[in-house]
């Protein structure tokens, strides 16, 4: 269930990637960040750099994954505890900044934040 839970986290931030580095101008993306086609275009290098940051946490994710899977389970859980951090870390300034995208911010610290949990009591309970 841990690992799941950090497959589910890594996932949503290879379509985060997609969404703010590659479909940023689409009108759908648009339209859910509450965008006028001039606005997007403005904003597209910053969303193109946000986008690959989801992108690199997610390769860390998955990349602790496969460590453990290769019989390294101590820097693999580091790393992917590092990058799920980060994720939930993000989604929090998600949700203090703009409280208007505050499900987003759901969508994306929620999966880290059950890996984090089920680290916790798996190394501590």
């Amino acid at each position: 269930m841990m690992w799941a839970a950090a497959i589910v986290a890594g996932v949503a931030h290879v379509l985060f990637f997609l969404t703010e580095s590659i479909w940023w101008t689409a009108p759908a993306v648009r339209r859910r960040f509450g965008q006028s086609e001039e606005q997007a275009k403005a904003t597209r290098l910053l969303a193109l750099n946000q986008g690959f940051y989801n992108l690199f946490l997610a390769a860390g994710t998955f990349a602790g994954l496969a460590l453990t899977i290769a019989g390294y389970p101590v820097p693999g859980l580091a790393l992917a505890t590092w990058s799920c951090l980060s994720m939930l870390g993000a989604a929090l300034v998600l949700a203090v900044s703009a409280p208007a995208l505050r499900r987003g911010a759901v969508i994306q610290g929620g999966p880290p934040l059950v890996f984090l949990v089920l680290v916790v009591i798996r190394l501590f309970g």
